[in-house]
């Protein structure tokens, strides 16, 4: 790629609405535009990659549709984590140079050809690790692992219940939990989503097309002599939410990570008081703002576990920029089994894996 020109290709995003609708068509919100400005280094610590690839997470096509908490100006360039080659670099940068591989979140911007960031919000990628997986660990296994490790402190032998278990954050957090030592149960619906997630050793799978989640989990605890769930993981909300309530041990931690049911579920707070149950809000952006450095901390070892084969980032879809609408449907219609990606890097390399 010839980065010596000064325009890209990049997804704007001009008006609110349903991101499925064909990208050609007037009705879409977003269009393909051919001929967006490249991004310039905006200060000595600025550093531009070249985008490999993006990764969509449900919170990018809440944003488009105006359903999520932040409400960018239109129009803007939708996106959050990339991962990318660095292709130019600021006077005073120290920790990068032209060629790293990188991976980062960004609060806009990655749904384009280049982005940049600041050098203290990129990360190295280690020798070993898959620049594509690379591009799909930060939200939704960032998110988990904020979760499990620093909020809920999730300890070996406790038991861990995860809602939603097939979806990008629900993969990602049934796989922390085994490398935390917990027994980890996972509720998902269909019969590959089990399987998927029986291969990654989960003790329980609970397939919600087939049984009633609590009859299915209390024979499972019976049989194992345990007493209850320890950790509650759930980014569904809604029924599923109130049932799985009723499993919880006394002393429970219930992390509240979304709603993708699209309800809002009420936690009775005398039942929290007498249960002694902690409730943790879990909105992993904000921690940018407020704990930096947990970030930080929690992507450096993910990164460090995904070199090893500790975890495996699963990307069911695979899509160029002009396929866009074809990646949000595969969110809207909950065909991923865990991460959807747009690969933007127009190398033959990248084309060659779609």
């Amino acid at each position: 790629m010839n980065s010596s020109r000064s325009l890209m290709e990049a997804l704007l995003c001009e008006k609110l609405g349903d991101p499925v609708v064909p990208i050609t068509s007037p009705a879409s919100p977003i269009t393909l535009a051919k001929t967006h400005p490249i991004p310039s280094l905006t200060s000595p610590t600025s550093v531009r990659v070249r985008v490999h690839a993006t990764s969509l997470n449900y919170a990018n096509y809440l944003q488009i549709l105006g359903k999520y908490q932040e409400k960018p100006p239109l129009p803007f360039i939708p996106g959050s984590d990339y991962s990318g080659v660095v292709e130019a670099v600021g006077e005073a940068v120290s920790r990068f140079k032209v060629g790293d591989r990188v991976c980062s979140v960004a609060g806009l911007g990655s749904f384009a050809e280049f982005i940049v960031d600041d050098e203290k919000d990129l990360l190295l990628v280690p020798e070993g690790c898959d620049l594509l997986a690379a591009g799909a660990l930060p939200v939704a296994f960032g998110t988990s692992h904020v979760a499990l490790v620093h909020r809920a402190q999730l300890k070996v032998g406790q038991v861990l219940l995860v809602l939603g278990a097939a979806g990008g954050v629900g993969l990602s957090a049934v796989q922390i939990g085994k490398v935390c030592g917990a027994v980890v149960i996972a509720v998902a619906r269909g019969a590959e989503k089990v399987q998927l997630l029986e291969s990654l050793g989960v003790d329980h799978v609970v397939d919600l097309s087939k049984g009633n989640v609590i009859e299915s989990v209390k024979k499972f605890l019976k049989m194992r002599n345990l007493k209850g769930v320890d950790v509650l993981y759930d980014p569904v909300g809604g029924k599923l939410t109130k049932e799985s309530l009723k499993l919880l041990n006394w002393g429970a931690s219930i992390l509240v990570i979304g709603f993708a049911s699209g309800e809002v579920p009420v936690i009775p707070a005398n039942i929290a008081l007498v249960k002694n149950w902690t409730i943790h809000g879990l909105y992993w952006g904000s921690h940018k703002i407020h704990q930096p450095h947990v970030l930080e901390d929690s992507l450096k070892e993910l990164l460090s576990w995904l070199s090893k084969g500790l975890i495996k980032v699963h990307i069911s879809h695979k899509y160029s920029l002009h396929e866009a609408n074809l990646a949000f449907t595969a969110i809207k219609e909950r065909k991923a089994i865990g991460k959807v990606m747009i690969v933007v890097e127009k190398s033959s390399g990248a084309r060659a894996k779609l």
